[in-house]
């Protein structure tokens, strides 16, 4: 799933209640596991100069970024997180721990060959799905499909649920980050 699909799906399971104190680490969590890929493709592209063919085949697999990207998709060392966090009565973190594994459920069915080991640093397994939310040799096409109109029906419910500035604004930004990710993909990623 791409990252603004995450949030929605997490707000909708876990941060339908209008309060910031649940609404911001619901977002924070399912961002998170994708956070050292920004941080990849930021380096790779505006520091190093690498041309996105290069990003995409080489650079997002190198050893040291796929090792960074799965400590944060690691379905025990979240476990850890979620337990600690359950242990220390924190709302707040029991709310960031559970988004966190909601984005990893939504991955775990929908990445082929960039699958992510989810049950690093114990093992190196990777589910290899039939489907990918991208690849059209996967299904990809009719995958993102179904993501799309189901990011518009959620943001409509939450959207409709939210009563207040920050829960409707929440929802607002990252609508308009998804149709600036797929503005950004027809202009970028198009010619790969």
């Amino acid at each position: 799933m791409n990252t603004p699909a995450h949030v929605v799906f997490n707000l909708l399971c876990v941060g339908r209640q209008d309060t910031t104190a649940l609404i911001a680490p619901a977002v924070v969590g399912a961002i998170l596991p994708d956070a050292p890929m920004f941080i990849m493709y930021f380096l790779a592209k505006v520091v190093w100069r690498q041309p996105e063919s290069v990003i995409w085949s080489q650079t997002y697999y190198q050893a040291g970024w796929q090792n960074f990207t799965d400590l944060f998709n690691s379905i025990p060392l979240l476990l850890l997180g979620l337990g600690l966090c359950w242990w220390a009565k924190s709302p707040v973190g029991i709310v960031l721990f559970v988004s966190m594994l909601l984005h990893v459920a939504g991955d775990f069915p929908l990445h082929h060959h960039d699958a992510h080991r989810h049950f690093f640093p114990f093992s190196d397994w990777r589910y290899e799905s039939p489907l990918s939310y991208w690849d059209p040799r996967y299904h990809g096409r009719i995958v993102s499909r179904v993501e799309t109109v189901s990011m518009l029906v959620g943001c409509g419910i939450l959207f409709y649920t939210y009563q207040s500035i920050v829960g409707k604004a929440t929802v607002a930004l990252v609508g308009l980050s998804y149709g600036a990710y797929f503005l950004y993909g027809l202009v970028v990623w198009r010619s790969l």
